[in-house]
């Protein structure tokens, strides 16, 4: 999904978007990564036109696209950029809740099988189901309204063959970094039977309020989703 088609399905029929109704929640914006557009999603708190299936979120997803989806026994690999778009840094006092950026879900509206977010000043991979939780970018200050590169590779089982590994490109380098490796780990964990997974990116904000003390509006951008069959 590279948004050059300059549409919020990128061309590609049947991808879900939002279910937000503010004029915001999402669009297709100039430059994107290396190329003419990318997709922005906007998540306003407590303001019901930025919920989305009843939680303060703005995403596109790969459900209904088969080619977009996986199922136990598969290895891929999942790429994808992200530009944090003014994004205003955590202070002392602040929430310190996160916000997910990237999601790999259970079909039925299951809890992900793993998750990337911003938290405090850093970006993190948490995988619910095994609770565990890694840093992958300590310090993400440097990079607000750059464009960043994330791997996320997956053997997906149901016993201890299957394996993560997340690996990070940031600006001003020239090759993806290895940040994060969870093995001889079962990684198909769904909490009731599952038909797939499939993937999600935008802004979800689930344990955020402006009572918290949260930033009232984040803003994030992707661009170059690639979903990858690995042998």
């Amino acid at each position: 999904m590279d948004y050059e088609s300059g549409a919020l399905d990128s061309g590609i029929p049947g991808l879900p978007t939002t279910h937000a109704t503010a004029p915001d929640a999402s669009a297709v914006v100039r430059p994107g990564h290396r190329s003419s557009y990318a997709v922005q999603h906007t998540v306003t708190l407590d303001d019901p036109g930025y919920f989305s299936d009843g939680a303060p979120r703005s995403e596109s997803a790969t459900d209904r696209l088969p080619d977009g989806t996986f199922h136990t026994g598969d290895t891929h690999r999942y790429e994808f950029s992200v530009l944090l778009k003014d994004w205003q840094p955590y202070r002392s006092g602040d929430s310190e809740s996160g916000d997910i950026i990237f999601q790999g879900k259970y079909s039925g509206g299951q809890p992900p099988a793993f998750y990337l977010m911003t938290k405090r000043n850093a970006v993190a991979f948490r995988s619910p189901q095994m609770n565990r939780q890694t840093t992958v970018v300590p310090d993400f200050r440097p990079y607000v309204d750059q464009w960043m590169n994330f791997r996320v590779d997956a053997r997906w089982t149901t016993d201890r063959t299957g394996w993560f590994e997340v690996s990070v490109e940031l600006p001003g380098q020239s090759a993806y970094q290895l940040m994060a490796s969870y093995d001889d780990v079962a990684t198909w964990q769904p909490s009731s039977p599952a038909d797939h997974g499939y993937l999600k990116w935008g802004l979800y904000r689930p344990s955020e309020s402006l009572a918290n003390g949260d930033v009232p509006t984040r803003t994030v951008q992707h661009d170059d989703i690639r979903v990858l069959g690995l042998s």
